[in-house]
C-alpha cells in the first residue's frame, strides 16, 4: 500500500521525476507525458462522477475506472524490466479489458444507432464524459507513442485499455443523454 507523509520532495526542482524502481527521467519523458495524462483524464471522471448520482449503476462504473486508471498510470510508470517475472510489477491485464468491452455492450445495448456524429454536450454529465473520452484518447496516443518509442518497455494491455476506455466513455455519454435522446448531432454545413 502507498504511504504519503511528505508532500513536497524538492527532488522534482531540477525538472526530472522518479519511475517506479527510482530511475529518474526528464518531466517531458514521453512516460511521464503517458501517465500524466491518464491522471488528467482520470480527473476529468471525477467530475462526471459528481453528476452520475451515487449509488447509480453509471457512478459504480465509473468509480471502478478511476481505481483501474491508478493501476495504467503505475503500469506506464513501471518500464518492463527484461525478464520480468509476472506479477512482479502491476500491470493491466487482459481481463480489465475485457470488462470494459462488456460493459460498452450493456450500456450501448438500449441506445439507438446514430445517423450523425454527435456534439459534446446535452447534459453536464455528458459534457463532462466527453471531456474525459477525449483526454482518454490523448492519453492513448501517448501511450502509443511511448510504444513506438520504447517496445519492450511498455505494455500493449495499457493502449488497448485506454482504447476501449475511451469508447466506454462516448457510450456513457450518450447513456447519460437519456440513451441518445438528448444528443445533439452534429449538422454538416449548418455554420455557412
Amino acid at each position: 500500500m502507498v504511504k504519503l507523509n511528505k508532500i513536497y520532495t524538492r527532488t522534482g526542482d531540477d525538472g526530472t521525476t522518479g519511475l517506479v524502481g527510482g530511475r529518474r527521467v526528464r518531466k517531458t519523458d514521453l512516460r511521464v507525458e503517458a501517465y500524466g495524462t491518464v491522471d488528467e483524464a482520470n480527473s476529468f471522471i471525477g467530475l462526471a462522477v459528481l453528476h452520475a448520482g451515487e449509488g447509480s449503476r453509471m457512478f459504480g462504473v465509473l468509480r471502478a475506472v478511476q481505481n483501474d486508471l491508478f493501476d495504467v498510470g503505475a503500469d506506464l510508470a513501471t518500464p518492463i524490466e527484461a525478464g520480468e517475472k509476472e506479477g512482479a510489477a502491476l500491470r493491466i491485464m487482459p481481463g480489465q479489458v475485457d470488462k470494459l468491452e462488456r460493459l460498452i455492450d450493456e450500456f450501448n445495448e438500449p441506445i439507438p444507432a446514430l445517423s450523425s456524429f454527435v456534439l459534446p454536450g446535452g447534459s453536464p454529465l455528458s459534457a463532462e464524459l466527453h471531456a474525459a473520452r477525449t483526454i482518454t484518447r490523448r492519453a492513448e496516443r501517448a501511450a502509443v507513442a511511448l510504444f513506438d518509442q520504447q517496445p519492450g518497455t511498455t505494455s500493449v494491455e495499457t493502449i488497448r485499455y485506454l482504447n476501449r476506455l475511451s469508447d466506454l466513455l462516448f457510450v456513457l455519454a450518450r447513456a447519460a443523454n437519456g440513451n441518445g435522446a438528448s444528443d445533439v448531432l452534429w449538422r454538416p454545413g449548418a455554420g455557412r
